[in-house]
Order: structure tokens, then C-alpha cells, then sequence
């Protein structure tokens, strides 16, 4: 809305930033009430919690925190809802922001990105699949972004030598979009809600070195995050040791799957 004022409005207007609902919304809008958790206190796992609130993570995974949606009790409506707003997204809205002479294109590269949730961009790649120029392609990101359909998260770099330091991550701020928009798979799913999660806690970076080993989250540059559907103590001697690197101390792993409990261990829906 704020590109439709023909003139600054300074210091007459406030902005706000309303994203999709979060967890804890999605629980409130179905009337389930939740204590609130802090992030630290996230860990300590309680089964009769997890056993209550298991289905409504899953529906938040799989369908995403646009309030309509959430409301509705239909699979099948849930569907037809999220298509309906993306078409209108592109079809309606960036009409009013831009000049987008074939919406196909659009498509395309909306579905792209969410067949590659939670991975470095790579401009030259999605300019070859799309047919679309380099140019072309930035400015759509830039506009994807800007428009709050999905959002990038930078690297977290200390020795530029060992490291990735430049690309960024791609993530859909509403992980209904992403999951109609192209086949993402499971994991990738379970990440975008967890990126979904964290946001709303604080500034959200990645840390990776040349050889592929990876943080997959790292908030306000302070704690680390790896995130695994069923996940292992292995999962966060890896991450610690990685974390090292940073000088972070501070390590978890987020679960979707608590087949086995350990220290460290955060269920994802207990991040609300």
C-alpha cells in the first residue's frame, strides 16, 4: 500500500508490517490457548503439549497462517483459498506495483523458488530455466520480496576464505503459498515454517563453508539453529562444532518428528 501514496506523507502516517499469522496466532484464531514460551525455555519438552498441539503444527506446515485459510476446516477449501490469493497476488495486486506484461513468467519463477526453499539463490540458474533475463529475474526477486511473498537471509561470515559470504537463502513468508505453488518437499517445508517461526523472534541469518556443512539458522548472530524432521544428537554435535567457528556457544536442534529426546532438543511447535 505504502507505493499507491503519490506523495511521502511525512511524519502524517505510521507503517505496519502484518505477516501471515504466526503459531501461537493460528492457535488463538482456532481457540486453542497457549502459555507463552519463551525461546530459551523452548527445549523442555512436554508430551501432553506436543500430543494437543501436534495436528495444528502440522496444518501450519502444510497450509500456512493466511487467516481465511486457517479458519476454514476444509482440505479442499484450504487449497482453492491459496490459489485464489496467489492469482490475485500477481494477477491483481503487482499490477498495481509494477509493469508485468506476462504474468506466466511470474509464475514460473514463483514455482522455481519454492522448489528451492531453504537454498542459495542462483540468479544464472533460475535465468536459464525461466528465459527470462538477468535483469528481469532481479527485479521480480526485488519485487517478491518487497511485496512480502518471500524473503532472503544473508550469510553470517567471520573468515571469507572458508566460507560463503555473499549468497542468499530464499524463504516464502507463508508456507501455504509455498506448498501449492510446486512439489517442495517435506524437510523443505518443515524449514520454511521454522524460518516462519523465527523471524518473528529476531534478525535471522545462515552460515555455511565452502565444503557444503552448514548452520541453518542463526538468530540475532547469537544462537544457532539446525533444523531436521527426526533429528539426533548427531545433528547438534554437528552444529556445535560448526558454531565454533562463530564463536557462538549457544547451539539447538529443531524437530518436527520427537522419535528421540536429547539436550538442546526444541519440538518446532513449542516456538510460538
Amino acid at each position: 500500500m505504502k507505493n499507491m501514496f503519490s506523495e511521502s506523507l511525512a511524519g502524517r502516517k505510521k507503517l505496519f508490517e502484518i505477516y501471515p499469522l504466526n503459531f501461537a496466532e493460528l492457535l488463538s484464531f482456532n481457540g486453542v490457548s497457549v502459555s507463552e514460551i519463551p525461546l530459551q525455555s523452548a527445549g523442555v519438552f512436554l508430551k501432553s503439549e506436543y500430543d494437543r498441539l501436534k495436528n495444528y503444527y502440522e496444518t501450519y506446515i502444510n497450509y500456512g497462517g493466511f487467516p481465511e485459510v486457517v479458519l476454514s476446516p476444509v482440505i479442499s477449501d484450504k487449497k482453492d483459498m491459496i490459489q485464489d490469493i496467489i492469482s490475485s497476488y500477481i494477477n491483481f495486486d503487482i499490477a498495481l506495483l509494477s509493469d508485468i506484461r506476462n504474468p506466466a513468467n511470474l509464475y514460473k519463477l514463483i514455482k522455481l523458488l519454492s522448489e528451492r526453499i531453504g537454498t542459495k539463490l542462483d540468479i544464472s540458474k533460475l535465468t536459464s530455466l525461466t528465459g527470462i533475463s538477468r535483469p528481469a529475474v532481479e527485479n521480480y526477486l526485488d519485487l517478491l520480496e518487497q511485496s512480502y511473498l518471500i524473503k532472503t537471509i544473508p550469510v553470517l561470515s567471520n573468515s571469507p576464505n572458508r566460507e560463503i559470504t555473499k549468497a542468499k537463502k530464499v524463504y516464502f513468508l507463508d508456507n501455504g503459498i509455498a506448498s501449492v505453488s510446486a512439489e517442495a518437499g517435506s524437510g523443505a517445508m518443515f524449514e520454511n515454517a521454522v524460518f516462519n517461526q523465527l523471524h518473528f523472534k529476531g534478525d535471522v541469518s545462515y552460515y555455511q563453508l565452502k565444503s557444503g556443512k552448514e548452520i541453518d539458522f542463526i538468530l540475532d548472530k547469537e544462537i544457532c539453529y539446525e533444523v531436521k524432521e527426526t533429528a539426533t544428537e548427531g545433528d547438534l554435535k554437528n552444529v556445535m562444532a560448526l558454531a565454533q567457528n562463530l564463536n557462538i556457544g549457544d547451539c539447538h536442534v529443531i524437530g518436527r518428528h520427537p522419535i528421540k529426546l536429547f539436550d538442546e532438543y526444541i519440538w518446532g511447535g513449542f516456538i510460538h
